[in-house]
């Protein structure tokens, strides 16, 4: 049975993190995605429809779908997704919708020498950190209630851009980089979507960071990842982009999920056994 009569349009729904949040909620939902090239096949689902972020206007795509939930995992030319939201945030100002966007923990790459929280001020020296700023900035001049800014650490799991780049080092003998200093939190894919699934259902709004509840050495934590893969001995490329440990992790303080939402940095090291 439908969780209300929700309809829920995933834009950048063929990527890692879309298609995985499409895989999610599509039982509960009357969802659609958005893909950007055929190739994979996503042209033959109903359910979704071509977009190219350059060249298309968005609006085109929200009138023909008229969701009540909009999931911004678009990715892609910076200038081209600044135009997009614009476009989103006028077309959710003028009707009854809320739009949830994933950001990440680089809104706050600046400040590294303690964990981040929901209400502390960004600051990134990054541009890509300084992209998801720019857009946060616009979300927060709607009415609360209509979006929901969902910040991210590190994302893990089996099919992950960054597992597979490992994967690919090691079958080529090539070295990973691992960053010995930085302490981080992380999630994974399968968390991610079991949390938003329930900010959508429990109508939840606000700013909230999706990451584990400890943190861990981004060397340590590879490391831990590959012996659960399987039995390698790959080589490490260490990087030391400063001589003091540098925090990236977000943390809650204010809007903490339920305990069975929570997770650890060592449960998201455990799903990574080899497949």
């Amino acid at each position: 049975m439908l969780e209300g009569s929700n309809k829920i349009l995933i834009l950048g729904g063929s990527g890692f993190l879309g298609n995985a949040l499409y895989k999610e909620l599509r039982a509960y939902y009357d969802t659609y995605g958005t893909y950007f090239s055929a190739k994979k096949g996503f042209g033959d689902n109903q359910q979704f429809l071509q977009y190219d972020m350059g060249e298309d206007d968005i609006f085109q795509i929200l009138e023909k779908v008229r969701p009540q939930i909009i999931i911004s995992a678009l990715r892609g030319n910076f200038a081209a997704q600044i135009q997009a939201h614009q476009h989103i945030l006028e077309y959710v100002w003028e009707n009854d919708c809320r739009i949830y966007f994933l950001s990440s923990a680089n809104v706050f790459d600046a400040y590294s020498k303690y964990p981040s929280y929901e209400f502390d001020k960004t600051l990134s020296e990054s541009i890509y950190g300084r992209l998801k700023i720019k857009i946060e900035n616009m979300l927060l001049r709607l009415p609360k209630r209509k979006m929901g800014i969902l910040r991210l650490p590190m994302v893990f799991g089996n099919q992950s851009p960054r597992i597979k780049e490992i994967k690919s080092n090691v079958q080529q003998n090539l070295p990973i980089e691992v960053f010995p200093n930085l302490v981080m939190n992380v999630t994974n894919d399968d968390k991610f979507t079991q949390q938003l699934h329930y900010l959508i259902n429990r109508n939840k709004s606000g700013i909230f960071h999706l990451g584990s509840y400890d943190l861990v050495h981004h060397d340590d934590f590879i490391k831990e990842v590959m012996e659960r893969i399987g039995n390698f001995s790959p080589i490490y490329k260490r990087v030391y982009t400063t001589n003091e440990e540098r925090y990236l992790a977000v943390l809650p303080k204010e809007n903490k999920l339920p305990k069975n939402l929570q997770v650890s940095y060592q449960e998201i090291i455990d799903q990574h056994i080899l497949k």
